[in-house]
């Protein structure tokens, strides 16, 4: 397969993959290990919502990502692990030992039971059996369930009841910086109201001795003595169910997102090869939980199709202090590294020492996913983390896509601050206004759709196909809508502006959230920020802003004032806050994402009903921002 590495040939890739669709997916597919390759390529109808790539083709996407790379990768480090504690060795698991542990795990499932198309739910620490037990799921053409470890039993009930899960993979704790949670207690009291469950089996990993219910709970590595290391990989079809993952819904219970075996492992590995322009040797470390999207597509099964080493860490960035990521760099020269925003704000934060203590030129990637990011955090991590020298994949794409959609390519493409730039190769973005019309001209502000479908879009709602239909085919009958605002500039380069529910109308203009949140973010005192909307008797809507500063402000007045006229110069007087609260913290889901319903009742005065907020990092921080300013 080729992978683009000029300018011109990604135009040329590019052309070619929206005049011949089929043909450009077909000839990438070629690579990979089919037990019988496909009989058609496409078959589509947004209209129903419903894709299949590689129709009748036959494969085991374990094959792809382990077993294909023995003869000339055994000895090779396919996951390099690093532990929560700096004083626990690392771990080197070689291609050899990784496809050992899966068969092994897939082997365990199926002396429990397990058999194709069950659902297995995963509720483990970042540790390498997580991994094990993904892919041994797949081995046997179990569908995976992975749920963050840190959600609490009442998410874990509402995904496990969901999919009717059989088996549930867990621990008995993990470790997160100075904490420790207590997966199986959590576990235990989820499963009073899990009527599927038949079977759990615990990884020892914090030593905390829980309580185990005998004929259901087993140690895992009792299980996994008992099993060998050989394992036939099931025959899956290219559009059977590969996992389901659970994205939480504006409005009622979380969606689960169906992906597939086939047209999803030929995506994830194109697109980690392209955007990063991996070569063999690299050591590559994406920070993500396997339980996000990111995980699976950018830890495990992208990397690991490829062939590459791929990173998992067990910790967080500020344990045992702010260093921490720029220790574990150093200690692995690691060569493309990949992290959120959120991430690279906080460790902004921090004073530049923890930085410089650490030999950072092993770096030749660095990356950015899981929501937009500000022009000072862009700027901060490519100077201080990238040195001036490494290009900022700033990579844009959703669970529902499976892989990245719009991107800068390593090397190849010119980058911008905050613009996640183009598309790549298979993805044709329409930008529409709110009436339904694709704005065909640049320079030009709107919502993001996608009228072709990609090999690894997801295929539906785990039971619920309706839902899916209405959820993203609905708005823009013919096209998938993202969800997002964006604007399109000169050069064709896509800067994603929020999700549209998150678009303020003042005074009848559109102000995305992210927007304003970048030109806040761009005053010194400023570390991080959170806008939403609330009703304005003049304007509409008015803006309100709730503001993170590096210190308590001495003077708030004057420091409101000095971010108003910061966003006035840089988006104009109309983006001018028309309320801003310091706060110490936001509310934020463990994954990062800022639970803005929150603020928005905040914002309009209506706190008496806030809702769940269980899944949040610290629910604490509701009550501060309830009882205003600091």
């Amino acid at each position: 397969m080729k992978i683009p590495s000029s300018q011109s040939e990604y135009l040329d890739a590019y052309k070619n993959s929206v005049a011949n669709p089929e043909n450009f997916w077909a000839e990438i597919a070629e690579d990979f290990t089919w037990k019988k390759k496909w009989s058609e390529v496409l078959q589509w109808d947004f209209h129903k919502a419903e894709v299949k790539w590689f129709i009748g083709g036959k494969l085991n996407i374990t094959e792809n990502c382990i077993d294909r790379h023995l003869p000339s990768r055994a000895n090779q480090t396919a996951i390099l692990w690093e532990s929560n504690d700096t004083q626990e060795p690392s771990k080197k698991i070689t291609y050899q030992e990784l496809s050992d542990q899966v068969c092994k795990v897939a082997n365990m499932l199926k002396a429990h039971g397990i058999k194709k198309g069950d659902r297995v739910c995963i509720y483990m620490p970042m540790v390498p059996e997580a991994a094990y037990a993904m892919l041994g799921c797949a081995r046997i053409g179990a569908v995976h369930s992975l749920v963050f470890a840190g959600f609490s039993s009442g998410s874990l009930v509402d995904r496990i009841n969901d999919s009717k899960c059989k088996l549930v993979l867990t621990a008995d704790g993990a470790h997160r910086g100075d904490k420790k949670i207590e997966l199986k207690t959590i576990v235990d009291a989820a499963l009073q109201h899990c009527p599927s469950v038949e079977k759990v089996v615990v990884l020892e990993r914090s030593h905390s001795k829980p309580a185990m219910k005998a004929g259901r709970d087993f140690w895992w590595h009792d299980e996994m003595k008992k099993v060998s290391t050989v394992c036939p990989a099931e025959v899956m079809d290219a559009e059977d169910l590969l996992f389901i993952l659970y994205t939480s819904g504006s409005t009622g219970k979380p969606k689960g997102m169906v992906h597939t075996c086939g047209g999803y492992m030929v995506y994830v590995n194109y697109t980690f090869r392209t955007a990063f322009q991996y070569k063999e040797k690299q050591i590559y470390w994406c920070t993500a939980d396997v339980g996000w999207i990111t995980g699976h597509s950018y830890i495990v099964y992208g990397p690991l199709s490829a062939g590459a080493t791929t990173t998992m860490f067990e910790g967080i960035p500020s344990w045992p202090d702010m260093g921490r990521f720029w220790q574990v760099i150093e200690k692995h020269k690691v060569n493309i590294f990949y992290t959120a925003p959120t991430a690279i704000r906080s460790l902004q934060a921090a004073p530049l020492s923890f930085v410089e203590k650490y030999n950072l030129s092993s770096l030749q990637v660095i990356g950015s996913v899981g929501e937009p990011i500000n022009e000072e955090a862009w700027d901060w991590y490519h100077k201080n983390i990238g040195k001036g020298n490494c290009p900022v994949i700033d990579t844009w794409w959703q669970t529902e896509n499976g892989g990245f959609m719009i991107s800068p390519i390593a090397n190849v493409t010119k980058l911008k601050p905050a613009f996640a730039s183009l598309p790549l190769p298979g993805v044709q973005p329409a930008v529409m206004d709110e009436k339904g019309n694709e704005l065909l001209e640049n320079n030009i502000e709107g919502r993001l759709a996608i009228k072709f479908p990609w090999p690894s879009i997801a295929r539906t709602i785990y039971g619920d196909h309706q839902r899916f239909k209405d959820t993203y085919f609905s708005t823009f009958p013919g096209k998938y809508f993202t969800g997002d605002g964006c604007k399109r500039d000169e050069d064709g380069y896509y800067r994603i502006t929020g999700r549209v529910d998150d678009i303020i109308i003042v005074s009848g203009h559109n102000m995305g959230t992210a927007e304003v949140e970048s030109a806040i973010d761009e005053h010194p005192a400023v570390a991080e920020s959170a806008v939403v909307g609330f009703p304005h008797d003049i304007k509409g809507q008015g803006i309100y802003a709730f503001v993170i500063c590096y210190q308590k402000p001495n003077d708030a007045e004057k420091l409101r004032a000095e971010i108003k006229e910061t966003v006035s110069k840089i988006i104009g007087p109309i983006a001018k806050p028309d309320k801003i609260q310091f706060v110490s913290g936001l509310p934020k889901t463990r994954s990062g994402k800022i639970m803005r319903r929150i603020l928005r009742k905040v914002a309009e005065g209506d706190t008496s009903n806030l809702g769940d907020i269980t899944t949040l990092l610290d629910p604490n921080v509701v009550e501060e921002i309830k009882n205003g300013a600091l």
